[in-house]
């Protein structure tokens, strides 16, 4: 009998996810045809940071046949997409909150919130600042005796990269959290592993970012910072999201 009733469980889980999925399925379309009148407008405003670098009378091309539509169609997917995050999280929190503790949900939930937003964050930093700074750097930097005409394709590969690559960065002081929350390492041994962490940034960023000095400074630096600022937050979050029996194990030794 109790293994029937774990089947059963089991399959109940397996509907309700299905059908959590199917919910985020017909969001994220339904934003995506809401947006695609506007799949142009959409990719002018991606493409602006460039636009804005080039010289006077200059324009990006297109290669492909079909890539002039294909573009910014994949373009204002990722947008449905982004617009869709709170709908998305709120599928996932619902789906595993009935099977956390009180203090569990405590934990989780701002780190769902805090992560998304971070992440966004550091789209934004590479979109308004990182952009215009790379872009302009790098056409100013081009001889004179080339006529400047970036591929649509290659640019959106480049901004899709650069916008990941941003992003994940400004998940450092998430991981930091997690990592001392779960008893992982503790704050005094990360602090001890700052100068790694340094080198580590650069190593990072002179990977995923495009081969000049301006662009890995601008994904190393915010690294290291973001570190720091998760070593400020990880001990009171630590606090703040401790189990009940936690909580009085460490009032009683204080006492």
């Amino acid at each position: 009998m109790p293994e029937n009733e774990s089947a059963a469980s089991f399959i109940s889980h397996l509907i309700e996810l299905r059908d959590r999925l199917v919910r985020i399925s017909l969001v994220v379309i339904a934003v995506f045809l809401a947006l695609m009148p506007f799949a142009s407008s959409i990719f002018d405003l991606l493409a602006a940071p460039m636009m804005q670098a080039l010289p006077a009378g200059a324009h990006m091309i297109a290669t492909g046949v079909i890539t002039p539509f294909l573009i910014p169609v994949k373009i204002t997917l990722v947008v449905a997409l982004i617009i869709s995050l709170p709908w998305v999280l709120y599928q996932v929190w619902a789906f595993v909150a009935p099977g956390l503790y009180a203090h569990e949900k405590k934990l989780v939930a701002p780190l769902v919130v805090g992560s998304s937003a971070l992440f966004m964050a550091g789209m934004a930093f590479c979109y308004f600042f990182v952009f215009r700074v790379v872009f302009t750097f790098v056409n100013q930097f081009a001889p004179k005796s080339i006529a400047l005409a970036p591929d649509i394709e290659s640019y959106l590969d480049f901004v899709l990269t650069m916008f990941l690559a941003f992003g994940v960065t400004f998940e450092v002081p998430i991981i930091v959290i997690v990592l001392v929350r779960m008893g992982i390492i503790t704050v005094a041994r990360l602090k001890e592993l700052r100068p790694y962490i340094i080198v580590g940034a650069f190593v990072i960023a002179a990977i995923v970012t495009p081969p000049d000095v301006t662009s890995q400074l601008l994904l190393a630096v915010p690294m290291c910072l973001l570190y720091e600022i998760g070593l400020l937050i990880a001990p009171w979050f630590k606090k703040a999201t401790a189990a009940p029996a936690d909580s009085i194990e460490s009032a009683q030794n204080k006492t």
